[in-house]
């Protein structure tokens, strides 16, 4: 099962530049990231602080829909569906 991942320009240096990476999924979305920390492995303390929770000012979409309101990292990801790492943004 493979799903597309979107980068960030923010995260694109440790991906070698590339804003759209394949990976398979694990079911999860938790499988799924571990997935692309094998083959990223510096992302993942982008991502994820030192607990394994998602780090406070990233927001992760499965299909456009926010994580936050669905399963958080249990977010259950599908064949050919399109996760997107977003950056929060902040200031006033």
């Amino acid at each position: 099962m493979s799903v597309i991942v979107r980068v960030p320009a923010q995260l694109r240096s440790l991906t070698g530049g590339v804003g759209e990476v394949s990976v398979e999924s694990g079911g999860t979305l938790k499988q799924t990231l571990d997935e692309l920390f094998v083959k990223y492995p510096d992302l993942k303390g982008r991502i994820l602080d030192e607990a394994g929770t998602l780090r406070r000012f990233v927001n992760i979409f499965v299909s456009d829909e926010d994580i936050r309101f669905q399963e958080g990292l249990e977010t259950k990801v599908t064949d050919g569906q399109v996760l997107s790492i977003v950056p929060a943004v902040a200031g006033g």
